[in-house]
């Protein structure tokens, strides 16, 4: 059976490993925090009430500071560890290779890393201090020391010191797994104690309550606290503890703890008040007490515990999965990585661009859309107004006017018109190089492999985007000469119906003088003449609109979009392979902080798998 010893050793083997780590309840956030699963003693109490003197008694050493005033500034995280060799020693978690034998040093390293943190003020800190004493004299428990409950700031604090200090102790005492001693100074009234009124609000039950009683030996003469000890007062669902600590005298002529334990034994076993229970009282019961019931709330807590454990393990390893491992120093294993980097990064952006993520259906919007539209606004009414194409045939007949069709005309006026379209052609080409672009960015941000290396990203980003330049140049070369065709070769079949059009000009029905070659001639400078011009022009322009419109798209497809598909990173690839080991080594050079989060995560891991190791080897124990 698993002894208290092994399960509350446990648990501290477990703590101290999280503290090692900085994962202490209020660390790593990534995670919950193996550290609030953990039970743990806060003691609590108002400033003054033999918080201090409690925890020495319990330890059975003067290791804390002392002093008027607020004292405590700083959480102080005690983990006590009985040792069977009669070694007595502590050490600091931010000093974890240093042992104290000297209890008054250790007093003052913990003056020291409070005022680090604080300054040789009476500020306060919600950064707690880690300290582990081990000791043949002290049974395994973890306690937390909180500063003392106050109820006016005094000179050199804040106004906000009062609210300051209760939201810290409040962050402890309300966990779920925090067993809240109570300290309660005997020569006050209960009803105005401070720890008291704050366990009620947090635990209302009373369940993780424990009530101590100090300065039990201060009272008024012909008074006793009885009616509090007995729990007629104000009822916990565990008895309350009645402590007599050192007087100032005994602190100032150093007697030690070990005297004062026997002193303390005394003191109940003669007192006609609380001699009946005496079994029951004084700072080694309470040791004890909180010992035992730890136990049995680790014992309550290791299923949960091991689930946690269980999920953070699962999480860790997934992280370190998003992480990568550690890249390897060979020149062959830096390019194999690096290609397979390339991989999954062309693998996405090809998913993007076939539908199975998001982005390349703007592409098809350019071509339905955007286009269409852009082709819409041409200024072909101004370019084939009456005045216009009067304009540009005069010009183009020069000073002998044509005979029966102005084909010269005609073909200024549709030369004129067409190179409008280069201007939707350019900008279909441009859009869609836009959307590439992005779609190369949003590739390089999904891509979880590449997170490491913010400079291969950057690297890939270049080189993608280059590729992405060229097939842009080439697309527009392609869609300009698709314009430029149609202006180099108009369809035949165009000009073939102008003679039908100016006979049917002639009205048959009409009086033989309206027939004349005169009227003729002067219809031909008319402007029903110039309108059919230009509505002839139009509808050979709307002709090749409509061509372009399913041509550019092809070019364009084909220029661009295909070309990234297949040869986004072609070029890059014959460049890095005639790239050296350092060349390599530095395109794989890791964010500084994703390094230091994968050996976080694997230390974590470490940590976690060896607490369920433990855990598991006392289950089975028990």
């Amino acid at each position: 059976m698993a002894t208290m010893e092994s399960l509350i050793g446990l648990v501290n083997r477990i703590q101290r490993a999280c503290t090692a780590l900085g994962d202490y309840g209020g660390g790593d956030q990534a995670f919950s925090s193996l550290w609030d699963a953990l039970p743990s003693v806060a003691v609590v109490g108002g400033q003054s009430s033999g918080k201090s003197s409690v925890l020495e008694s319990i330890v059975g050493r003067d290791f804390l500071p002392r002093g008027s005033g607020i004292v405590t500034r700083r959480p102080l995280v005690l983990q006590l560890q009985k040792t069977e060799d009669g070694q007595e020693y502590a050490e600091f978690g931010h000093l974890p290779r240093r042992r104290f034998t000297d209890f008054a040093l250790v007093r003052k390293e913990i003056q020291d890393e409070t005022d680090r943190i604080t300054g040789k003020t009476k500020q306060i800190s919600p950064v707690p201090i880690h300290l582990s004493i081990y000791s043949p004299n002290v049974v395994n428990l973890t306690l937390i020391d909180l500063p003392g409950l106050t109820k006016v700031a005094v000179e050199g604090q804040p106004e906000s010191i009062v609210q300051d200090i209760e939201t810290m102790v409040r962050s402890y005492v309300e966990k779920p797994n925090c067993i809240i001693l109570a300290i309660s100074p005997a020569n006050q009234d209960i009803a105005t104690s401070d720890a008291i009124k704050l366990a009620r609000e947090v635990d209302p039950s009373g369940e993780r309550t424990f009530g101590v009683l100090t300065k039990l030996d201060l009272m008024d003469k012909g008074t006793n606290a009885l009616d509090v000890l007995e729990g007629r007062s104000y009822r916990l669902q565990h008895p309350w503890v009645g402590i007599v600590n050192r007087s100032q005298a005994e602190i100032n002529k150093n007697v030690d703890m070990i005297a004062a334990r026997r002193k303390e034994r005394e003191y109940f076993a003669t007192s006609p008040d609380y001699g009946h229970l005496a079994s029951k009282m004084g700072s080694e019961y309470l040791a004890k007490l909180l010992s035992r019931h730890l136990e049995s709330v680790i014992k309550a807590r290791i299923p949960s515990i091991t689930s946690l454990i269980n999920k953070s393990i699962d999480e860790l390893e997934s992280e370190l999965d998003h992480l990568g491992r550690p890249i390897a120093v060979d020149a062959g294993a830096q390019l194999y990585t690096i290609l397979e980097l390339c991989r999954a990064f062309d693998k996405i952006f090809k998913e993007h661009l076939d539908g199975g993520r998001p982005g390349g259906d703007r592409i098809y919007g350019v071509f339905d859309n955007q286009l269409p539209a852009a082709l819409r606004k041409l200024p072909f009414d101004r370019h084939l107004s009456v005045q216009n194409v009067r304009k540009i045939v005069s010009e183009a007949d020069g000073y002998q006017p044509h005979l029966i069709a102005p084909e010269q005309g005609y073909r200024r006026l549709i030369e004129g018109s067409l190179n409008y379209f280069r201007g939707p052609a350019e900008a279909s080409v441009d859009a869609v190089h836009f959307v590439l672009k992005e779609l190369v960015r949003k590739s390089i941000a999904e891509c979880q492999e590449l997170k490491r290396f913010p400079t291969l990203q950057s690297t890939i980003a270049g080189a993608a985007n280059e590729s992405l330049e060229r097939f842009r140049e080439e697309s527009k070369k392609t869609v300009v000469r698709l314009v430029d065709m149609e202006s180099s070769y108009l369809t035949v079949d165009f000009f073939r119906r102008l003679p039908q059009e100016v006979e049917k000009a002639g009205n048959p029905g009409a009086n033989p003088r309206e027939n004349s070659p005169a009227a003729a001639n002067i219809d031909r400078y008319a402007e029903g003449h110039f309108r059919r011009i230009g509505s002839n022009v139009s509808s050979y322009v709307n002709m090749v609109s409509d061509t372009l419109r399913n041509s550019i798209p092809k070019a364009v497809v084909y220029c661009q979009v295909k070309e990234a598909k297949q040869n986004l990173l072609n070029y890059f690839y014959t460049q890095i392979g005639k790239r050296e080991g350092k060349q390599l080594a530095d395109l794989l050079d890791e964010d500084p902080a994703l390094m230091e989060r994968r050996q976080q995560c694997a230390k974590r891991l470490e940590l976690y798998k060896k607490a369920r190791d433990e855990i598991d080897s006392v289950s089975w124990a028990r």
